[in-house]
């Protein structure tokens, strides 16, 4: 342990909080960055510095890149922990950190900017052994010419934006028809989000899981895996509800697949925290995307197999300290995550405003990450999540109720969120039963209760 180590946070809300607490545990300094918005942010108030770097625009405070630079500068810090949003994935800022002598708290910008690339990305994985949907990534030549590809990826596909994810940019594809419409949208979507209309095509699975592969690597070609995450809980690409292990997958295909994402991990000396997402369809995986940052959902990963992954990242970056041992990592029991949104949990309407009251839930190996408290206004700036919810058991079905009962237990007032919404999926008799795939939520959940 290094008391002298100093950290700058540039985010904000959950991961905010739960950053600050890994590095006090740590013996870190924290300074924190905010937006005028963001004043009252519980980080805010147990950081040594909170700096202040713009109004609430995020394209005026956290994705200002000199201004948190500066901060980092005035608060004479050793790195910077960029969290998951906001510049987390952005090879520029990332680059701009080491070039002003700072520690990026994650892989190199090399890494990132490859990886940001759908594109470059599946045609590195295609060559590292990882494999990968069917699909058309070359240009857009003239209508004729795309539906000729598409006709031998096969009906349906998915147009998705190469800069970006998240939903934006996607459109599904049944009929050749519908084929160019569809990729002017995608484009003119995906330039407006990420500055950038280049798109590809896949071919479209209609019932696959989520499924993704928590990785670890100490930049120097040395990687493990964390096991599984089941995240094909979804509403409109956004999950909603996270658990590991995922379950229900052959004891060889699932192995087979954590040793070519570590194999991969290796051969690209990724460094830190990462994730290789994958869709799973009649027992077969294919890789969609890798993201090069800490996931909202690592606390599963965490809860399941006793490892700390924010102090991993701290502690690798800021001391060289990598401890991991493939044999020594195991699953033990069982842990899911509900995301907690000010949101209507009907129409999905985000709600800010003040919080009157909050009770958390408790309990052996229940978690409250948020950065919420009475009284604390949520901003109509940003991302409506406020809150994770996140439980272990023994097994599946006891986490089910486990949840159940976190949940009941939830008290926030004031504003809409989506507890009620996770009530019910957690009591739903397909999800409880492992039916669920991507469509779910918003197939069966949402259209038979409106």
């Amino acid at each position: 342990m290094n008391n002298t180590k100093k950290i700058l946070i540039a985010n904000r809300g959950v991961i905010a909080i739960r950053a600050l607490r890994a590095a006090k545990e740590l013996g870190y300094q924290v300074a924190s960055v905010y937006s005028t918005a963001d004043k009252n942010l519980k980080h805010l108030k147990l950081s040594d510095e909170a700096i202040c770097i713009g109004p609430p625009d995020s394209k005026d405070s956290y994705l200002n890149e000199a201004a948190i630079i500066s901060a980092a500068e005035l608060a004479n810090v050793d790195g910077i922990y960029p969290g998951y949003g906001f510049l987390s994935e952005n090879a520029e800022f990332a680059e701009k950190c080491k070039n002003s002598g700072f520690k990026f708290i994650g892989p190199s910008h090399e890494i990132i900017s490859l990886m940001g690339d759908k594109i470059q990305a599946k045609n590195l994985m295609r060559q590292l052994g990882v494999p990968v949907v069917p699909g058309y990534e070359g240009p857009v030549e003239s209508k004729e010419q795309i539906e000729d590809e598409v006709k031998k990826v096969g009906l349906p596909v998915i147009i998705k934006a190469a800069a970006g994810g998240g939903g934006r940019g996607m459109r599904i594809v049944r009929e050749l028809s519908e084929l160019w419409d569809a990729i002017e949208d995608a484009k003119s979507e995906a330039n407006a989000a990420f500055g950038s209309d280049l798109v590809f095509i896949e071919r479209y699975l209609e019932k696959p899981r989520h499924v993704e592969i928590q990785v670890f690597g100490d930049g120097r070609g040395n990687a493990v895996h964390l096991f599984s995450r089941d995240c094909s809980l979804q509403r409109k690409y956004q999950k909603v509800i996270e658990e590991a292990p995922a379950i229900n997958i052959p004891d060889e295909k699932i192995n087979e697949i954590y040793q070519i994402s570590v194999n991969a991990c290796c051969e690209l000396n990724y460094e830190g925290a990462g994730t290789l997402e994958f869709l799973y369809e009649n027992g077969e995986f294919f890789f969609i995307e890798m993201n090069t940052r800490i996931q909202v959902e690592h606390t599963v990963t965490e809860m399941i197999t006793g490892v700390d992954l924010v102090q991993a990242q701290l502690e690798l970056a800021m001391n060289d300290v990598y401890n991991f041992d493939q044999s020594k990592i195991k699953i033990n029991g069982h842990a899911m995550q509900c995301r907690i949104n000010a949101e209507d949990p009907n129409s999905f309407v985000p709600s800010p405003g003040r919080i009157m009251q909050i009770h958390r839930p408790g309990g052996y190996h229940v978690r409250f990450e948020s950065q919420i408290y009475s009284g604390y206004d949520v901003p109509a700036y940003y991302d409506s999540l406020i809150a994770e919810i996140i439980v272990k058991d023994l097994n599946r079905d006891r986490v089910l109720n486990k949840m159940k009962m976190a949940l009941d237990e939830t008290v926030i007032e004031g504003i809409k969120t989506n507890v009620d919404l996770h009530r019910r999926l957690v009591t739903n008799d397909d999800f409880r039963e492992y039916r669920h795939y991507i469509k779910f939520l918003e197939e069966k959940m949402v259209n038979d209760d409106e």
